[in-house]
């Protein structure tokens, strides 16, 4: 019997630069509804990636000196380490300059065009080039652009206009008759009352004032516009075709059911894309979920502000799975969330370390102090076993009920609910003075029993939002009990099981005061400006041209036998493989790097450093206290052996 499909996307990431973690919450997030998804029992298609045209990329590369496949390659590698790094479950992470996107958007204009819903004329208006849209006078706010509020710029250029009028009311109509195709409902009401009752204006879909973009197939002096070209990326990536040749998984997997966005792209989404689809005759998606924005304190995060929280920063502070909690659980369902370092401090020391942490941890410990770990349930039924177990058993479905309508952090709280409720069991049947008294151990047990199964339950119901966390509850419970099937009844947690020895500590109370202190001290630090270096002896080009500097993959890596400090890599160089020693085990574990590429100078004299033969010496950017550290390897896979020039 095949599985319910469940397609869920997020927004593709402007490739304009590094992602904050205002940026990194819709991928943890859709994350957690996949996760829970696949728990559920879907076939589940997670789908993320970037939109890497424009004319902001343009100038960024020229003023980097590079080319904009070079900035976009740089910049989307960022995006996908982000995701990777908050440990995201995502099926294909597409970009919009992947060839086959590029063609299926080039046919989808011609298409759009040859059936009339596409025309060429002139645009001219005010332009906010870093949201890339085009504004009336009455539009702007206070002489600004609405969305950024950054100036606009007078342009006049021509262009192709996608004629919106010609399906709003059919959208409308659609609308109305799917109350779910919006949401939150504020966020319909707003597309309904501002935007299409007054009256959809022709939409601008192409640009020739500039040349990174997808080149309209008919007419090379215009470039796709973002609209076609980035919004299509929920069908191509999947395999449509405009031919009808469309792969499996489209067939399979479309409509999505649920595009997830945020809430300033609410428009582009529940306007522009529906009418592009009902134009191209597919079907639309059935939910488009506005999720509000992650502000700092009671702004949104600027990097001109100066008041920029970034994912990578917190997850090194506080680690991957408090990140992922606070983000998840702090958010609102239709208002905007707030973070600050203190926030998060706060939230891990009362949720994670005491109401999660200190429960699995003291019920561990009890049942090896007690009972040696073995876990047996007795049966000796006695006062609050009832309430516990009642509400151990409610708990899915009352998880359930909220996932369903996408209130995630609701979700949290009722799981949070179980560990709170298992907190207070522990106070009324006092497991410590049951240890008093031999008679009272089969009572005892039970006691133990109910909480480790409760324990159990909710770690079950984790594996959603704190995936490393809850596998290490689990792995601690030395319970095989862990599909969602097995929580759909309380008594899963196998009898005769020996819980772990020593309980891991899963989250660590944190001195507040302390650790601000050491957040401000390494935030200034990388803040600090970089002092200009004293030069070395300059040289001519025949002296560097004696470098003789490859491409490697790195094949194995493993700690040096005798020296903590030191790397031992084993590279293939395309026409040979050598072995190199390192200085910079301080800075990467060694299955970290296998696999990677790096670039290594191969004419030095070979050596040996503590017992071991060095043929070379792999490149590395140093900070000059040498507290960072990364190797240098190539903005793209390379052929290995390749020269470095």
């Amino acid at each position: 019997m095949s599985k319910e499909k469940y397609y869920i996307t997020t927004a593709i990431a402007y490739t304009s630069g590094r992602p904050h973690i205002g940026n990194t919450y819709e991928i943890i997030l859709a994350d957690a509804l996949a996760r829970y998804k696949r728990e559920t029992g879907y076939d589940v298609f997670f789908l993320t990636g970037t939109d890497e045209h424009g004319q902001k990329i343009e100038d960024k590369a020229k003023a980097a000196g590079i080319t904009p496949q070079e900035f976009v390659d740089g910049v989307a590698g960022q995006v996908r380490a982000n995701w990777d790094l908050m440990n995201t479950s995502y099926d294909r992470f597409g970009r919009t300059t992947d060839a086959h996107h590029k063609r299926q958007v080039q046919k989808i204009f011609k298409k759009l065009y040859d059936q009339g819903d596409i025309y060429k004329g002139e645009y001219e208006g005010l332009y906010c080039k870093p949201c890339e849209s085009f504004w009336t006078e009455s539009q702007l706010v206070e002489g600004n652009c609405p969305d950024c509020g950054r100036p606009v710029e007078k342009a006049k250029e021509e262009a192709y206009f996608f004629k919106l009028s010609n399906y709003t009311d059919r959208l409308i109509k659609h609308i109305e008759e799917n109350p779910e195709f919006i949401q939150p409902e504020s966020r319909k009401n707003e597309m309904i009352n501002n935007f299409l009752k007054p009256g959809l204006q022709d939409l601008c879909v192409s640009r020739s004032s500039f040349k990174w973009g997808v080149p309209v197939e008919f007419d090379d002096r215009h470039v796709t516009y973002v609209w076609i070209d980035a919004l299509s990326n929920y069908i191509t990536q999947i395999g449509y075709d405009v031919d009808g040749n469309h792969s499996e998984e489209f067939k399979k997997y479309w409509p999505a059911d649920v595009h997830l966005i945020g809430k300033d792209i609410l428009r582009f989404h529940t306007l522009y894309w529906p009418i592009m689809l009902m134009a191209l005759d597919i079907p639309l998606p059935k939910k488009v979920f506005g999720h509000p924005w992650l502000l700092v304190g009671d702004g949104k995060m600027s990097k001109s502000k100066g008041n920029v929280i970034y994912g990578e920063d917190l997850v090194r502070f506080f680690g991957v799975d408090a990140v992922r909690y606070f983000a998840l659980h702090e958010m609102p369902f239709a208002q905007d969330g707030t973070i600050t370092y203190d926030l998060v401090i706060e939230r891990i020391n009362s949720d994670l370390a005491n109401i999660l942490g200190n429960l699995v941890n003291r019920t561990i410990s009890m049942s090896n102090k007690y009972f040696g770990g073995e876990v047996v349930n007795t049966n000796v039924v006695g006062d609050f076993d009832e309430e516990l177990i009642s509400l151990a058993k409610a708990t899915p479905a009352l998880v359930e009920a909220k996932m369903k309508d996408l209130r995630v952090a609701d979700a949290i709280d009722v799981i949070f609910d179980l560990l709170r409720r298992s907190n207070k069991y522990i106070d009324e049947t006092a497991p410590w003075v049951l240890a008093k008294s031999e008679e009272n151990k089969p009572r005892l047990q039970t006691v133990l029993y109910n909480l480790l199964e409760s324990i159990r339950i909710a770690a079950v119901l984790l594996r959603a939002f704190m995936p490393d966390t809850a596998e290490k509850i689990l792995d601690q419970l030395n319970t095989s009990a862990r599909s969602y099937e097995s929580i759909t009844t309380f008594g899963g947690l196998e009898d005769h099981t020996k819980v772990c020895e020593k309980p891991e500590i899963l989250f660590a109370r944190l001195d507040a005061a302390e650790t601000l202190e050491k957040i401000h001290a390494e935030t200034a630090k990388k803040e600090e400006t970089v002092k200009k270096p004293e030069p070395k002896a300059e040289i001519v080009y025949d002296d560097f041209a004696k470098l003789d500097i490859r491409v490697a993959t790195v094949l194995s890596c493993e700690k040096h036998p005798k020296a903590d400090k030191l790397l031992v890599f084993q590279l293939d160089f395309g026409y040979e493989k050598r072995q190199i020693v390192s200085g910079i085990a301080k800075f990467y574990k060694p299955e970290e790097l296998v696999g990677k590429q790096v670039c290594a100078i191969v004419n030095l004299a070979p050596r040996m450093l503590r017992g071991v033969e060095s043929q070379g010496m792999i490149l590395s950017a140093a900070t000059e206290d040498d507290s960072e550290l990364s190797i240098v390897s190539p903005a793209k896979a390379m052929p290995n052996g390749v020269s470095v020039l």
